[in-house]
């Protein structure tokens, strides 16, 4: 049975751990799919890189408002997918053989499961004991039940971006960020999108109003349909036909299925270990990613409630130090964590929202600041009341707690906002210790911190 110092499963984040500082230690890297976990492969790189042209798309649409003539004509889609893809691909397959080439490192490219607390089996007849384990095994799409749906070709976010021809019809089930994200891609490109909630209102985990504020827009750009959920699905003809809860039928060529991720702590096998699982799938992990085994440690989407690859990165680099220095662990203290929605218009979010602070009883203040009142926002003919920024503060206006923007580059404009969250730095400060550029976007940031504290 081969012994090693340090066994990492999964090579999303998890991969970055192993560098020159390993050097004399011996490695196991897991890894059952494709390395560079979904970030790279499946996530946020390639749906990014497809959210650009699909900007573009809608911009050459919406430019005769502004007097510019232009006009979308189409998509070259095998051109654009395989662009994206020519320079995923190669990354991908470099990082394998990467590893693969390193001194004192063996990959296995299979899955691995816990036999007890340091004994893995290989998934290939072969067992493997390790002084120190890295669970980094993610998460994967999770697909809602549907009668019908185990005979009916359907796609999910690891599969819909490579589809050999751009659909002229598409179903897109679910109502949160990958669901949100690709109803805009396939829209703007040209493909019919019904996106369909159960719920009354699309990115229900956001901010009410910025959620109330996307559905509006969402619901101008694409078909939504709100409060249904299918009731059942059926092949027709080369394509699938959608039944909703009211009775409804709609038909497509491509069905999308955008209904969340959980995290793989269930494929590990840990319940042969001491390894405590939370109750809604996450592996327990202290303030330094120690999970409750002694030696074995977890990051990213399968410990955090936080599936963003910012926060797996920062877990790396917290289980990384601990690993090479256990006599002076590091504490992973997060702070606020932001997030984005790469969708029409652009999402970002960090810290309370309105709705949290209340039900938490937390004293606060509120205030909003429009594009539509900032001369770049005059520039773009933004629309009062869709397109805004708004502060969850203290109430006496002293100490930031939450951001929420909708609208052009809302995750560059959160970024100060994040910064300031992070730093500590007041809003006073914030509005009054620096040059805000004029006639810049970032005048929204000034306006809306101004209103704290005049």
């Amino acid at each position: 049975m081969t012994h090693y110092d340090l066994a990492v499963i999964g090579t999303g984040s998890g991969n970055s751990i192993v560098d020159h500082r390993f050097s004399g230690w011996r490695v196991a890297i897991f890894e059952e799919a494709r390395f560079g976990g979904t970030c790279l492969n499946v996530g946020c790189i390639p749906t990014k890189m497809f959210v650009y042209p699909a900007d573009l798309a809608r911009s050459a649409r919406h430019a005769p408002e502004l007097g510019v003539d232009t006009a979308y004509d189409g998509v070259r889609w095998r051109e654009v997918r395989d662009r994206i893809f020519g320079r995923i691909d190669p990354i991908e397959a470099g990082g394998r053989d990467y590893r693969r080439g390193q001194e004192g490192v063996d990959v296995h490219e299979s899955h691995a499961t816990f036999v007890d607390d340091h004994t893995l089996d290989t998934g290939r007849g072969e067992r493997v004991t390790a002084d120190r384990v890295v669970i980094a095994a993610g998460s994967r799409v999770q697909v809602a039940d549907i009668p019908g749906l185990d005979d009916v070709p359907f796609h999910t976010s690891d599969t819909v971006m490579r589809l050999e021809e751009l659909p002229a019809r598409m179903v897109v089930v679910g109502g949160g960020y990958v669901a949100a994200e690709l109803s805009h891609v396939f829209s703007s490109l040209g493909t019919h999108v019904t996106q369909v909630q159960r719920g009354s209102r699309l990115l229900m985990a956001h901010d009410r109003e910025i959620s109330l504020a996307f559905t509006a827009a969402a619901s101008r750009a694409w078909d939504v349909r709100l409060d249904r959920s299918p009731a059942k699905v059926a092949r027709r003809g080369d394509g699938v036909v959608v039944t909703f809860s009211d009775g409804e039928e709609v038909e497509a060529d491509v069905l999308l299925m955008a209904t969340g991720r959980v995290p793989n702590s269930d494929r590990l096998g840990l319940e042969h270990t001491g390894i405590e699982v939370s109750d809604d799938g996450l592996v327990v992990v202290d303030e330094h990613q120690r999970t409750t085994v002694e030696g074995v440690f977890a990051l990213g989407d399968v410990s955090s409630p936080h599936a963003l690859k910012h926060v797996a990165n920062h877990d790396a680099k917290i289980v990384q130090h601990n690993l090479l220095h256990p006599d002076d662990l590091r504490r992973n203290d997060l702070g606020p964590v932001p997030s984005a929605v790469f969708t029409s218009p652009q999402i970002a979010s960090v810290g309370l929202t309105e709705e949290a602070a209340r039900e938490q009883g937390v004293a606060h203040r509120v205030v909003k600041q429009d594009f539509a009142d900032v001369a770049y926002g005059w520039a773009m003919e933004s629309t009062p009341g869709e397109e805004f920024l708004k502060l969850v503060a203290s109430e006496d206006g002293g100490t930031l707690l939450g951001a929420h923007v909708i609208g052009p580059q809302a995750s560059l404009l959160l970024q100060p906002l994040v910064q300031a969250m992070s730093l500590g730095t007041s809003p006073a400060d914030l509005a009054r210790g620096q040059y805000w550029i004029h006639p810049s976007l970032a005048e929204v940031v000034e306006n809306a911190v101004l209103q704290l504290v005049d």
